[in-house]
């Protein structure tokens, strides 16, 4: 592993100055003052002028590389990290105690390391939890189709189901992940329009009733309330919501949706029963592949991919969504959308 670049917290001469220009002034100025003092110095105590210039001259070379030692120490580190990152390493940090340019540079840069280390740990564990999402049903389908291949089960209704099944899991993963894709590389455009929100959530739950085994759902829209954005999205949105409230409602539970005008928009409200959220998960469940439940692995809930895809379509909407609890017991999940 390449040595990492740790940033030193003993400050440098000349790191309180807030200019590059006054700090390679003062340079100048200390290595003249120095160099005249060493002359004048050597004359004092009686060496010959040749030899004194020569030691002013070694004096002040020595004052101006302790000087610019702590000017030029950034950039260096910035080349020496910019090399080792180059080869995947984005743990590297530069000294940032200056206070000049080149300080606010090295700052800027530890802020860029950062963040693309922060990316890259994010890219593996999208590519682990890809890997493990889709290794799991295909697993089951090769060991169903191997059975069947050796005869040791019949090939029939219920195992050309249970396939089938598994076939569309792996469909709605990969539809869902080009999807969320295209959110974040800004591929996907909104047909921003008035819309009737009572309508839109109507519909929704009418979408997610049939699957919504005993939990029932509840809708409670203000009439005439009229939404501004695009209608089959927040559609979607709703749906991805109520699908995941009911996942996590206990059967004769119930999932109330609300929608209310607020200052400047439009509030809707998805209510759940379920176990909720805990306190340490809020800022998370809206992660790509994040389960509270732990279920990965156990083939229950979805793939953890519903919330991040309703996160994405809200904040095309230049809206905010964020998950509280309810009260005595579950999940709230406010959408604001703005007019």
């Amino acid at each position: 592993m390449a040595r990492q670049l740790m940033a030193h917290l003993r400050p440098r001469p000349l790191d309180w100055v807030r200019s590059i220009k006054v700090k390679l002034g003062l340079v100048v100025v200390g290595s003249v003052t120095v160099t005249v003092g060493a002359i004048y110095g050597s004359v004092f105590f009686g060496l010959h002028t040749r030899f004194a210039f020569v030691g002013g001259l070694l004096v002040s070379l020595v004052a101006i590389q302790l000087l610019a030692h702590g000017m030029v120490l950034p950039l260096r580190e910035m080349a020496t990290a910019t090399r080792v990152m180059a080869a995947g390493d984005y743990s590297q940090r530069v000294t940032a105690t200056a206070q000049d340019e080149v300080g606010s540079l090295a700052r800027s840069f530890n802020t860029m390391a950062a963040k693309l280390d922060q990316v890259e740990r994010q890219r593996r564990e999208l590519l682990a939890n890809v890997s493990h999402e889709l290794r799991t049903p295909i697993a089951a389908l090769r060991a169903r189709l191997e059975n069947l291949a050796d005869g040791v089960e019949a090939l029939d209704a219920e195992a050309v189901a249970t396939m089938l099944k598994g076939t569309e899991r792996l469909s709605r993963l990969v539809d869902q992940l080009l999807e969320l894709s295209q959110f974040e590389s800004g591929a996907i455009r909104i047909d921003r329009q008035n819309f009737g929100v009572r309508e839109v959530v109507e519909d929704a739950a009418a979408q997610v009733r049939p699957v919504s085994r005993d939990v029932r759902i509840v809708t409670d829209v203000d009439n005439g309330l009229v939404g501004v954005g695009d209608p089959e999205r927040i559609f979607q949105t709703l749906t991805n919501l109520l699908a995941n409230a009911v996942r996590h409602s206990p059967a004769g539970g119930e999932v109330k949706v609300r929608g209310a005008p607020m200052p400047g928009g439009v509030r809707i409200e998805v209510s759940d029963c379920g176990a909720g959220v805990p306190a340490g998960d809020i800022d998370r469940i809206f992660d790509r592949f994040y389960r509270v439940d732990g279920a990965r692995g156990s083939g229950a809930g979805g793939a953890g991919l519903g919330l991040a895809i309703a996160r994405s379509i809200v904040e095309l909407h230049g809206g905010s969504i964020r998950a509280a609890p309810r009260e005595p017991a579950g999940c709230r999940i406010v959408v604001d959308l703005p007019n």
